[in-house]
C-alpha cells in the first residue's frame, strides 16, 4: 500500500491526472497493472498502448469504463474497459464503480484507484486495505502535530538514556531501568513511522518533514539495538531479531506494562521482578567512543564479556583485544573515562 500510496502522491504525474479527473467532476475507475490477470477480466474497450500523460488520463475519463495503466503507470494499456471480477469476492462498498475497485484489487493484488464524481474523493484499493487520498494541507497538519508529539518523546527518551548511562558506570542497573528504555525507544520508532507514511502520501511536499522527521529520529533506532544486545540473555533459540519482533508485537496499552514487556524480552534478568540487578556488556558505552568501529567493539566485548571489566581494565589489557596496539588502547581507556564521569555528572546535576 505504501508503494502504492508513492505512486499517487503529489508531484507525481499520475496524482496530477487524478486531480485533473475530480476537479472535472469525473468519475473514474484506474488499474495499475496490465498483467495476464487484469487483462482476463477485461471485457470491451480498445487498446492503447499509449504513453501516459496527466491529460490523457483525464480525457480517457470522460468515457464510461476503466482504464489501465502499465504496471509502472508509465502507459496507458487500455481504456473504456468493463472490468468482470469475481461477484463473490466480498466488498463493503455499496457503488457500482467502489464495488468493482474493491473486487479486483482483493482477489488480484493489484493497485486500484477509484474517483468518486459524487463524493468527490480519491480512493486506493490493495488487496484488502483502502485509504482515501487526503489534501496536503491536511497531511502536513497531521504531521507537524506529530512532530511535535515525537520530540516530546524524543526528550524523555534522551534523559532516560542519559540516567541508564550512568546507572551502567556505577553498575546499578536493574530490569526496570532497561526495559524503561526499551519502551521509550519503541514508543518514539512507533511515532516515527506513522510520520513516514505521511512522508509518503505528501510526495513532494514532504521534503521538511522528512528533514525534521530524521533530526529527530537521529541515533533512537540504534539506542534500541544496542541496549537489547547489552542486556539479552545468551540463548541459542532467542536473538537480536527475534526480540526486536517481539516489541513490534506490542499493542501500544501492553508497551505501556514495563513487567509485561520485561517478562517477554528476555532480557538477562531470569525473572520478571523489576528491581533485579542486570549487568551491561557494554555495547551502549562503547558505541559513543569516537571513531570505534562495530567490529572493535564486538571483540572488546567478546575479550571481557561486562561493562565494569572494560571500566577497570588497563590500557595495555584493552591492547591485546585484536586490532588494537597500546596507543589505541590508551585512547579507548580516556574516552570511556571521560564518558563516564560525564554520565556521572549529567545524572546527579
Amino acid at each position: 500500500m505504501l508503494a502504492a500510496l508513492a505512486a499517487v502522491a503529489p508531484g507525481q504525474p499520475l496524482r496530477e491526472g487524478l486531480e485533473r479527473i475530480r476537479e472535472a467532476g469525473l468519475g473514474a475507475l484506474i488499474v495499475v497493472s496490465d498483467d495476464p490477470a487484469v487483462l482476463a477480466i477485461c471485457s470491451g474497450g480498445f487498446l492503447l498502448d499509449a504513453a501516459f500523460t496527466p491529460q490523457r488520463l483525464s480525457e480517457l475519463a470522460k468515457m464510461d469504463g476503466a482504464i489501465i495503466l502499465a504496471n509502472d503507470a508509465s502507459r496507458i494499456a487500455r481504456a473504456n474497459v468493463h472490468l468482470v471480477p469475481d461477484p463473490t469476492v466480498p466488498t463493503s462498498e455499496t457503488g457500482t464503480r467502489h464495488r468493482t475497485a474493491e473486487r479486483v484489487a482483493r482477489s488480484l493484488g493489484v493497485p486500484v484507484t477509484s474517483v468518486s464524481e459524487s463524493r468527490d474523493a480519491i480512493t486506493v484499493y490493495l488487496e484488502d486495505e483502502q485509504r482515501p487520498l487526503v489534501p496536503s494541507s491536511m497531511l502536513l497538519a497531521r504531521a507537524n502535530q506529530a512532530l511535535q508529539t515525537l520530540e516530546q518523546y524524543r526528550k524523555r527518551l534522551d534523559a532516560t538514556s542519559a540516567e541508564l548511562a550512568a546507572l551502567e558506570v556505577e553498575d546499578l542497573v536493574t530490569l526496570r531501568d532497561a526495559v524503561s528504555l526499551l519502551q521509550r525507544a519503541e514508543m518514539v520508532r512507533r511515532i516515527a513511522e506513522e510520520i513516514e507514511v505521511a512522508i509518503i502520501e505528501l510526495g513532494t511536499d514532504g521534503r521538511l518533514v522528512r528533514l525534521q522527521l530524521e533530526e529527530l529520529l537521529g541515533g533512537a533506532t540504534d539506542d534500541l539495538r544496542l541496549v537489547l544486545r547489552d542486556y539479552l540473555r545468551d540463548d541459542a533459540d532467542w536473538g537480536l531479531d527475534d526480540a526486536i519482533d517481539v516489541l513490534d508485537s506490542f499493542r501500544d496499552e501492553e508497551l505501556l506494562d514495563l513487567r509485561l514487556v520485561a517478562s517477554r524480552m528476555r532480557l538477562a534478568g531470569v525473572s520478571a521482578d523489576l528491581d533485579e540487578s542486570l549487568e551491561p556488556r557494554g555495547y551502549r558505552l562503547l558505541a559513543r567512543v569516537p571513531r570505534l568501529p562495530e567490529p572493535l567493539v564486538e571483540r572488546i566485548v567478546d575479550r571481557f564479556g561486562f561493562l565494569q571489566k572494560v571500566l577497570r581494565a588497563t590500557p595495555q589489557e584493552i591492547a591485546e583485544v585484536a586490532g588494537l596496539d597500546e596507543s589505541r588502547a590508551r585512547a579507548i581507556k580516556e574516552s570511556l573515562g571521560r564518558l563516564a564521569e560525564t554520565s556521572i555528572l549529567d545524572h546527579y546535576a
